[in-house]
């Protein structure tokens, strides 16, 4: 079964460039617990197992301080959804004078851990604008050139002189460990979100583009609707005429013609002043307040008079028949699903709807030859269709368009062996009288 899903409220996780920020600032708050953890084992295992005495009391209130910011952060982040580049450039410089004060405290340049001021610059490489990246590349880069003049030095126990070198080295190898792990680790989730905030920023303009597109059509359409009234209205009057002409007034035949002619005028003038309300009429003007059932029951009805030629196989299902604004939006929805369902199976469409209290889940299926793989990748674009015609595709546009501005998805799926399902799922609140 090949499915293709569209969203107007998506269920995947948030990828708003805000959520991004904020995603990122959980991630330092993770750097920094990993931090605490192991400059504490550091601290004790350096000052204890390798005798090296070093000024516990400061170098553990650092840590303490790190906990207090990552407590206040995480309360802060469960009512804020929203992360600023100022507010990471902060968290990243506490990070940065921290390492600062344990450095200085233990040995300055002398220590081998000097190498961790590199993750910092990278971290704010990765998120930060360019501005504040140069600034934690000054402020690193000042700690680190301070640190060769000014540090408390190590208090080494007696005989430890000669193997100073080999610890060194021992401490530079450590070093390098922990930054290749936590690039490998951080980094690589801290660009995944940026690719994820990326992909959203592309969406939201892809969705600016296609309103875009649907705002000319819709001032096409009503420049045209707007152009095409005299010559109808002219056509009218011209049948009314002949119609009480004396030549053609005894003429049964011409008289059943130019009856038919007169209903042709009429229902063009109908669909034209449906085009120009569907326009310039804001959404739910000029609707009727119905029974959802009796809304759903007289769309089928009255497509199924207009396509006589169509089996429709209707059944409604529906847990609750709320009052809703029959709105013509949903009901040119419904209707263009049907369309494109009639054109792949002129013989036979099935339409299925059931509903509980919150939301509608209406299926169009048919016996068509269901969709072709890039037809399912481009459902819901302008002008991808194989009809060989112009305007082929713009129905389900619209009909995408307009579930996902009432917060539904559109969702076409290939059925095992022969035809296609289109499902509309649509919350009632879009609809139901006193909830929009």
């Amino acid at each position: 079964m090949t499915v293709l899903k569209m969203r107007g409220v998506s269920a995947t996780p948030d990828r708003s460039p805000e959520a991004a920020g904020r995603a990122n600032m959980l991630l330092l708050i993770q750097l920094r617990w990993i931090a605490v953890a192991g400059q504490i084992v550091t601290i004790l295992l350096v000052h204890f197992g390798m005798g090296i005495r070093l000024p516990l009391l400061p170098m553990l209130l650092l840590p303490l301080g790190a906990v207090v910011l990552n407590g206040t952060s995480l309360l802060v982040l469960r009512r804020r959804f929203e992360v600023a580049n100022a507010e990471l450039f902060v968290a990243l410089l506490f990070d940065v004078f921290s390492l600062a004060g344990q450095l200085y405290l233990s040995g300055g340049a002398t220590n081998p851990f000097m190498a961790l001021f590199l993750l910092q610059v990278v971290l704010g490489a990765i998120l930060l604008d360019m501005a504040t990246t140069w600034a934690i590349v000054a402020v690193t880069s000042l700690c680190a050139g301070s640190l060769v003049f000014a540090y408390r030095p190590l208090i080494l126990p007696p005989g430890s002189r000669d193997d100073l070198f080999d610890m060194h080295i021992a401490g530079t190898w450590v070093c390098f460990l922990m930054i290749a792990v936590l690039l490998v680790l951080f980094v690589r989730r801290i660009a995944e979100n940026l690719r994820s905030r990326d992909a959203r920023l592309a969406e939201l303009r892809q969705q600016a583009a296609e309103e875009d597109h649907i705002v000319r059509m819709g001032l096409l359409a009503s420049g045209a609707a707007h152009e095409l009234g005299t010559p109808l209205s002219s056509l009218a009057v011209i049948l009314n005429d002949w119609r009480h002409m004396a030549l053609l007034k005894h003429n049964p035949v011409l008289r059943e013609e130019i009856g038919e002619m007169q209903a042709a005028v009429a229902r063009c003038k109908a669909i034209l002043t449906g085009v120009l309300q569907s326009a310039g009429a804001a959404r739910g003007e000029g609707s009727e307040v119905v029974r959802l059932r009796a809304f759903l029951d007289a769309t089928v009805i009255r497509w199924r008079e207009t396509n006589p030629a169509v089996v429709v196989e209707y059944a409604a299902t529906l847990a609750a028949d709320p009052l809703i604004v029959s709105d013509p939006a949903i009901q040119q929805v419904l209707v263009n699903v049907l369309e494109n369902a009639r054109e792949a199976s002129p013989d036979w469409i099935g339409v299925e709807v059931t509903g509980d209290a919150a939301m509608l889940d209406i299926r169009v299926s048919d016996r068509g030859a269901g969709f072709a793989p890039e037809m399912l990748a481009d459902i819901g674009k302008p002008y991808r269709s194989t009809k060989a015609r112009q305007g082929g595709g713009l129905g389900l546009f619209i009909t995408f368009n307009v579930m996902r501005k009432l917060g539904g998805e559109l969702r076409a799926i290939n059925l095992a062996g022969r035809g296609a399902c289109v499902r509309l799922t649509l919350p009632l609140a879009a609809l139901v009288v006193g909830q929009r």
